[in-house]
């Protein structure tokens, strides 16, 4: 099966290895193919609203699955879902099978779950420093999760201050997101369960 990624920013392909890990734990015996949607060098003007960008993102990366990303921010759970399904009936296109992904906050919450990994991603595996991982209820609550993530990485890091200026956050946090080797942890989370049922109403074969 043929997936694509259609997110808010470039950072935001850090969830593809947890969407796949939920389609694999569903459907166990169907390989997938995941493509994230780079169309910011394509964009202009004509495609500001997410209808246009849904169109564009299938005409470079066809699937039969399209997902698409909206942190929920300062909004409702429930605005970002109604402006998904707005912007899919406004589509001007041929629409695959969409599932809509909407972390609430930010998708950086999502791997606040894994001291191990963090420490991997950090470069400091067996480091000693202790880490402070917000509970798992509470990363739907979290004011920043990006800056939570940043700031554990680096105390994870065990760098000094002047080796800690070229610690690259990006490149640690892509990482993160494909170290972590379980998700079910945020089966917790409103946000993941509705991704899960999505998931499972697919029904594929």
């Amino acid at each position: 099966m043929n997936c694509t990624l259609l997110c808010d920013g470039s950072s935001d392909r850090m969830l593809i290895p947890c969407i796949k890990w939920l389609l694999v734990e569903n459907y166990p015996n169907l390989p997938f193919n995941f493509e994230y949607a780079d169309i910011r060098q394509i964009t202009n003007k004509s495609h500001k609203s997410l209808a246009s960008k849904i169109c564009l993102a299938l005409e470079y990366y066809p699937c039969d699955i399209l997902f698409i990303q909206r942190d929920t921010e300062k909004e409702s759970y429930e605005k970002r879902l109604k402006e998904i399904k707005t912007s899919i009936s406004k589509a001007d296109c041929e629409l695959p099978k969409i599932i809509p992904v909407i972390p609430k906050k930010m998708s950086e919450a999502w791997l606040l779950i894994n001291e191990l990994a963090v420490r991997v991603a950090a470069g400091n595996m067996n480091g000693k420093v202790k880490l402070k991982l917000p509970s798992i209820k509470k990363l739907e609550s979290l004011a920043d999760p990006k800056e939570n993530l940043k700031t554990l990485l680096k105390e994870a890091s065990e760098l000094n201050k002047r080796r800690l200026k070229n610690f690259n956050s990006h490149f640690a946090i892509h990482w993160l997101a494909e170290i972590i080797d379980d998700y079910s942890k945020l089966r917790q989370l409103s946000a993941f369960q509705s991704l899960e049922s999505e998931i499972k109403k697919l029904k594929l074969k």
